[in-house]
């Protein structure tokens, strides 16, 4: 995987899966942009370590369902390293309630970031790497909450289900241009975020049901990444790669451990 002379912004990347992105992208050598929204000091370790590797970072505090401060962030990448050749759409928010008890308020943050976040990213890129005119690769992190009706996820649903196809239909739209677009749907990954939700004992024993019986790491996914956003996977766009250690499987049917 190498991204070598590349340069990237990835968002909401100072901490979970975007932080393992931005890091593996930098071990490969990409130079990076690291967008955050209030996590600063995690944003600049991230930075950090990628300077380590010999490349370039910057931080950016930013919230992606502002789509001019979205188009301000992909210019200033443009701006500091030369042109922007790797996009990453990656921040996300969500809360957990059943459609009939949602906080509406809640719900609507849930799509402006998750959908709308994900749609001003991927046009202000595209639209940036059209003018440079020398290609690039945009990878939307989704879910298998796009494909699988999890209760108390609605607006996390919905959202995800939307930009899947978004990102199909801007891999039509940008082959023309040379732009690679792909999709990857992480499982259940070790993430601060997933404190939101669960305990710690919780998370400890939920693990523990899953196929591969145990959650993701971040820098699992950021390999990932890193792959489909190589030129290793220049025959590869409009697809979706699955990291998520069985859990679109119908694991619960798993007869021989007499679940059911």
């Amino acid at each position: 995987m190498n991204l070598k002379g590349k340069n990237a912004l990835v968002t909401g990347a100072s901490r979970g899966i975007g932080r393992g992105c931005a890091i593996e992208m930098g071990r490969a050598g990409a130079n990076v942009a690291v967008n955050y929204y209030s996590h600063g000091d995690e944003a600049e370790e991230v930075a950090n370590e990628i300077r380590a590797f010999g490349g370039k970072a910057i931080t950016l505090q930013g919230d992606v369902s502002n789509r001019l401060r979205v188009e301000e962030m992909v210019a200033e990448t443009a701006s500091a390293f030369g042109q922007l050749d790797l996009f990453v759409s990656n921040a996300v928010y969500s809360d957990r309630q059943l459609m009939l008890e949602a906080d509406l308020a809640g719900f609507q943050k849930t799509i402006d970031v998750c959908m709308w976040g994900a749609f001003y990213g991927v046009r202000a890129a595209a639209l940036q790497m059209v003018k440079q005119n020398s290609g690039g690769s945009i990878v939307v992190i989704s879910s298998p909450h796009a494909v699988i009706p999890i209760p108390t996820a609605m607006a996390y649903n919905m959202a995800k289900a939307a930009i899947d196809h978004m990102a199909r239909t801007a891999a039509i739209e940008l082959a023309t241009h040379r732009i690679r677009v792909n999709i990857v749907h992480p499982g259940w990954i070790d993430t601060p975020g997933e404190r939101k939700f669960f305990t710690e004992e919780q998370i400890e024993a939920g693990a523990k049901t899953l196929p591969w019986k145990r959650m993701g790491r971040p820098d699992e996914i950021g390999k990932g990444v890193a792959y489909v956003l190589s030129d290793d996977a220049d025959y590869m766009t409009g697809s979706t790669l699955t990291i998520d250690g069985g859990v679109s499987l119908p694991w619960w049917s798993n007869r021989s451990e007499g679940s059911m």
